[in-house]
């Protein structure tokens, strides 16, 4: 009785213990429990009770765990648990015990710089000498106390020096490079600088340029290895030109220097195009991103040395006037022949650029001194067979200006403030209008790969709208998403992983205000980024449901009940409705409207709303016309046009500038113009007329909702790059072909599982499909892909969830009723091996009619 209630107070004593320190007080007796039971206190160096859970415990303290096989030692080692490494080492815990890598306690305190638990470990008689699976002894204090060898490479080559800068470990490069650690590559040649660079550890490489300053120039000339990440560059040279101004000046005055060399050589046609291009744009851009991150970043233009203030940092600039000169010089040169070829065409054979070029070079084996001195000084090589004619040279020199001439814009830009277009750069077009428009009708490519500036600067972009609005469709759209996506880290994120909290949750049942309120909470940033859409109450998120969300969300804008939009005269179209402001909400909701179409926009999502001219017009700031009219009066627009087909002198109409308008049932008069009431309208001045009274029914009476719909649109879409388009070209941007080729269809079809385009079973369902109404194959590609529009361009532009995906169409064995499904996120149809025609007819329709909408997961 005694020996049960001596035991039952143990119990006791144990388990309020347990309950005091919220922790067990009795170790397992299986190591494996045991040691993860130990492991949190370890490193969190709770020694007492590591202490009083081994005391009386059978655990062995040299059990190995995990993946790696680390002992607890290994974890004291790593986390500088000084005090349970000393307690561990006390109960006899190895100090040279390695694991699955090779690493012993010492390597791993030695990586993490536990300068203290390395001097525990050497008390303990540690073995500095050992290797670890990659040839390399304990590194730093280890290394260095102990007598090791501080440049002992590994199999690889690879010092000690190496691999504390590809870990960019600043520190430890630091004492070791001042305890004399050489600068060795190891055996492919690749530096300490180079993987310090590659994984843009600034503050490492400054400490090697430190001790090594031959290492600053290696710096500057890597700006020119296309194989090192730019942005790892930028990183780079970012840090080390802000430890000082000198560093900061030496840098960009360096990186001018390597540009100005760069451009010569691309000015030379004896010289690679494309990688001297690259080179010098990369150069370009990171010199331009050192720059505006130096002392004293423009915001008022003042700094601007290209507008003629000499200041102390646009100093680093001057290295690249030589370069600009050599532009100059060429684009003179090509001016000068062009306006002698339109004065005497005949004579081109005799003077073009080619016979001109050829012939400086004559005269520099001549001893003669040529006309372009500084054209010759870059030994520019002319086989005088491959150019026949002048407009070859011009071919072959485009690009290359056109190269040097984008690399020009960019160093002007990052001197003014954001949004201002330097006044020394417009004046630069002004004066070679003529010839970079004939760069760019001969070569139209060059707007899209180096005359960025039209996008920025609306005075440069009119100079050459007549001729990007005469390029292929198709290469105006890659033009604007290559630039609408610029910065994004990936293209194509509408269907990357996203965080719960970033999934919009809508409510079916409300989609307009739930769309419109999760929307709003959202940051713009996060939905450029990418789109996650979840239903209330269904399990499916992906592609297919994002696409659902546009289609449906689209025809809940033009809802009568938010009375946002009225249809127009073709009952196809809808306008923004005049009298929206009966919803006291409307100016909120017109920027929401304009939000979701910029999204879809952005996202390349097509929306299943089709606008009138006139709105596609004011989204793209293109004035309207009186036949716009129609859209909405058919019969006034034709009233309007007989206007300005007949003479109205003597026909009494007694119109004046004003109009009547219907304001809520009361009938108001609207001057279209000052004093507009009491100027008549005349033969003179009617087409002014009809343009105001135009603008009033199209434009004034509706700019408060335009106006909030762009202001929404343009938070995703930039003004200067929709203008890119017409309005007709915006309408298939946004809504997709609204007709559906069912040939287009087949021919662009994938087939898996079994089934190839021969199978009976494809041919029934291309034969159903060709026999089904416009509306029903609508509903069949709604069911397969999410949406009820294809892309423009057909459906070999059909997108997946992963970028281009072809309609897919897969073999599923076949039960009675079973009916047939898909995967929206991929495109595909599963079609079950139906045994007739007819059994493939039916189970289909009851498919598309009852499952359009609502997804489960795949």
């Amino acid at each position: 009785m005694e020996r049960a209630m001596e035991q039952l107070n143990v119990q006791l004593s144990r388990l309020t213990r347990s309950l005091r320190r919220a922790r067990t007080v009795e170790l397992p007796e299986d190591n494996e429990t045991a040691v993860y039971t130990l492991m949190p206190m370890v490193m969190a160096d709770q020694h007492r009770s590591v202490s009083e859970l081994l005391l009386n415990s059978k655990f062995d303290v040299n059990y190995a765990f995990g993946r790696v096989k680390r002992s607890l030692l290994h974890i004291a080692a790593n986390c500088g648990s000084v005090e349970c490494l000393v307690l561990l080492l006390k109960r006899g815990a190895n100090p040279n015990y390695q694991d699955i890598s090779g690493s012993t306690p010492v390597h791993l305190a030695a990586r993490n710089g536990q300068k203290k638990c390395m001097g525990k470990l050497l008390e303990y008689n540690a073995d500095v000498n050992i290797c670890n699976n990659e040839g390399l002894t304990a590194t730093v204090l280890c290394l260095l106390e102990s007598g090791a060898d501080i440049n002992r490479p590994n199999v690889s080559g690879a010092t000690p020096l190496y691999f504390a800068c590809s870990h960019g470990q600043r520190d430890t490069a630091q004492i070791l490079l001042s305890r004399g650690a050489k600068y060795i590559a190891d055996n492919n040649g690749i530096t300490p600088l180079d993987v310090c660079v590659q994984g843009g550890y600034g503050e490492t490489c400054e400490i090697l340029i430190q001790h090594h300053s031959r290492l600053f120039l290696t710096l500057i000339q890597m700006t020119q290895n296309n194989d090192i990440k730019e942005n790892m560059l930028r990183q780079v040279l970012e840090h080390v030109s802000q430890q000082s101004d000198s560093h900061y000046h030496r840098i960009l005055t360096s990186l001018a220097e390597v540009a100005t060399t760069n451009g010569h050589k691309l000015l030379s046609l004896s010289s690679s195009y494309e990688a001297q291009m690259k080179s010098l744009l990369r150069i370009v851009r990171i010199f331009c991103h050192v720059f505006r991150l130096g002392p004293s970043s423009p915001n008022t233009g003042n700094d601007m040395g290209y507008n003629g203030n000499k200041t102390p940092r646009s100093q680093v600039f001057k290295p690249l006037e030589l370069l600009w000169h050599s532009l100059d010089e060429w684009l003179v040169l090509i001016s000068t022949e062009l306006e002698r070829n339109r004065k005497n065409p005949s004579s081109s054979s005799s003077s073009d650029i080619a016979s001109l070029l050829l012939k400086q070079r004559e005269s520099e084996h001549a001893g003669s001194t040529p006309k372009l001195p500084s054209l010759l000084d870059h030994q520019i090589v002319i086989e005088s067979e491959a150019y026949a004619d002048g407009e070859d040279v011009i071919s072959m020199t485009a690009s290359r200006l056109s190269a040097v001439i984008q690399a020009f814009y960019m160093c002007c830009s990052c001197q003014m403030p954001q949004g201002m277009t330097s006044p020394r750069f417009i004046e630069f077009v002004c004066n070679n209008d003529d010839v970079l428009k004939c760069f760019v009708i001969r070569n139209p490519k060059i707007i899209f790969n180096h005359f960025h500036f039209l996008l920025e600067c609306p005075e440069l972009m009119s100079r050459f709208m007549h001729i990007i609005k005469g390029q292929p469709f198709k290469d105006r759209c890659e033009w604007f998403y290559e630039h609408l996506l610029a910065g994004q880290p990936d293209s194509d994120m509408v269907h990357r992983p996203v965080n719960e909290n970033d999934v919009l949750l809508i409510h079916r049942d409300s989609i307009f205000r739930s769309s419109c309120e999760m929307v709003s909470k959202s940051t713009n940033e996060k939905l450029k980024q990418g789109i996650a859409v979840r239903f209330h109450g269904e399990e499916g998120m992906g592609q297919g449901v994002v696409r659902e969300w546009f289609d449906i969300l689209s025809n809940e804008i033009i809802n009568p009940d938010y009375a946002l939009f009225t249809q127009s005269a073709d009952g196809t179209t809808f306008q923004p409705n005049s009298n929206s402001s009966v919803n006291p909400d409307h100016l909120n909701y017109f920027r929401f409207a304009g939000q979701i179409l910029g999204l879809a926009l952005y996202h390349r999502q097509l929306v299943n709303i089709y606008f009138t001219r006139s709105f596609y017009k004011h989204i793209l700031g293109i004035p309207v016309n009186y036949q716009d009219v129609s859209s909405i009066d058919p019969e006034y627009a034709k009233n309007l046009q007989w206007i300005l087909d007949n003479d109205i002198s003597d026909l009494g109409l007694e119109l004046t500038f004003s109009v009547e308008t219907d304001v809520f049932g009361a009938m108001e008069e609207v001057p279209l113009k000052p004093g507009g009431t009491s100027i008549l309208v005349t033969q003179d001045n009617k087409a002014e007329y009809v343009q105001l009274v135009t603008e009033l029914r199209m434009t004034r009476a509706i700019q408060p909702q335009i106006n909030a719909f762009l202001q929404g649109f343009h938070t995703f879409i930039p003004a200067s790059l929709i203008q890119l388009f017409d309005e007709y070209e915006l309408e298939l941007l946004l809504s997709g072909m609204p007709e559906i080729d069912v040939q287009d269809w087949c021919r662009n079809t994938d087939y898996t599982s079994g089934y190839d385009a021969q199978e009976q079973v494809i041919q029934w369902f291309w034969d159903v499909v060709t026999g089904l109404t416009q509306e029903e194959r609508v509903l069949l590609l709604q069911f397969v892909t999410g949406s009820s529009r294809v892309p423009h361009g057909g459906f070999a532009y059909l997108m997946g969830g992963s970028g281009l995906q072809k309609f897919t169409i897969a073999a599923v064995p076949y039960t009675s009723n079973l009916l047939p499904t898909s995967s929206t996120c991929i495109n595909m149809l599963k079609l079950p091996e139906y045994p007739s025609k007819e059994v493939l007819r039916d189970r289909l329709l009851v498919a598309l009619h009852c499952g359009s909408y609502g997804y489960t997961m795949a």
